[in-house]
């Protein structure tokens, strides 16, 4: 018989796939909880994708938010990622407003704004990233507090700077940008040569920026890594995959707009499984 729980880890097969492949390799246990909440995470991202135009989405994320303040008018039962993230919530005491959180952040996405600025983006990634870092940390210690904040927080920006370059081509076929305008203007970057499907030398220097500022927080993990305890150090799986990332974004014939930075799925399961014993030794 099929759950809410196995229903949410096919969404999160489906649409989340390098955190579905490091949740397998979680104890058996504590995978449903974890799998809940990166279904949620994947759940919210992909609004976007299934509406037309903004109001709709900020329609759906309402749905979510009444969701968790207690609010939803609608049939929650009828949707087994909300129950499997009720159940989660419930069962390991997370705190609701790390998710609301991730919910308000995400209406950046409904909208073709520009980012205004690294700050800014940094802060988005800590809400949308860290925070789902810092929750899976929680599940992984029994809903316990841990010293986990400081690594969730580089971890999350790490995590979601490479995601974004990665996704470029694919966010500038719609108009949308998350290279801040700060740094664009440090480079010179015309948003509209991105937007037309041209790779400048302006366009590369502004991702070699923003890599430079990945590896910097990666660093900051591994110095934040002795706080973090042992058991919660698989929640940190994810990020073992940035760097071999990384490599495909920097190398001297990848044109960001024209190719997307990907490894096969057989060379992430071997990357993941080889760090799941000593996570931040890999990073």
């Amino acid at each position: 018989m099929t759950t809410d729980f196995d229903h949410a880890a096919d969404v999160v097969r489906q649409f989340d796939r390098d955190r579905y492949l490091s949740a397998l390799l979680l104890p058996e246990s504590l995978r449903p909880g974890v799998m809940a909440l990166y279904a949620f995470s994947a759940e919210i991202a992909r609004i976007r994708e299934l509406v037309s135009e903004p109001l709709p989405g900020e329609v759906r994320l309402q749905w979510w938010r009444d969701l968790l303040e207690g609010t939803e008018h609608g049939a929650a039962a009828a949707n087994p990622v909300a129950n499997a993230l009720l159940q989660t919530i419930e069962t390991y005491r997370l705190p609701r407003q790390g998710l609301v959180s991730m919910i308000d952040a995400r209406v950046f996405d409904l909208y073709n704004d520009p980012m205004p600025s690294l700050n800014d983006l940094e802060g988005y990634a800590g809400e949308t990233a860290s925070s789902l870092f810092q929750l899976v940390c929680l599940v992984l210690n029994d809903g316990k507090e841990a010293d986990t904040a400081t690594a969730a927080g580089h971890a999350g920006v790490a995590y979601s700077l490479t995601g974004l370059m990665r996704a470029l081509p694919w966010h500038a076929s719609r108009q949308q940008i998350y290279v801040p305008a700060d740094i664009q203007g440090r480079h010179n970057l015309d948003p509209e040569t991105v937007f037309r499907g041209l790779t400048t030398p302006e366009l590369k220097a502004a991702l070699a920026e923003m890599c430079g500022h990945v590896r910097h927080h990666l660093t900051r993990v591994k110095k934040a890594a002795t706080d973090v305890p042992h058991n919660c150090q698989p929640a940190f799986l994810p990020l073992v995959l940035v760097r071999p990332f990384l490599e495909k974004l920097e190398a001297p014939d990848f044109d960001p707009l024209q190719q997307t930075a990907e490894i096969s799925q057989l060379r992430r399961q071997w990357i993941l499984w080889r760090a799941s014993g000593r996570v931040f030794d890999r990073l």
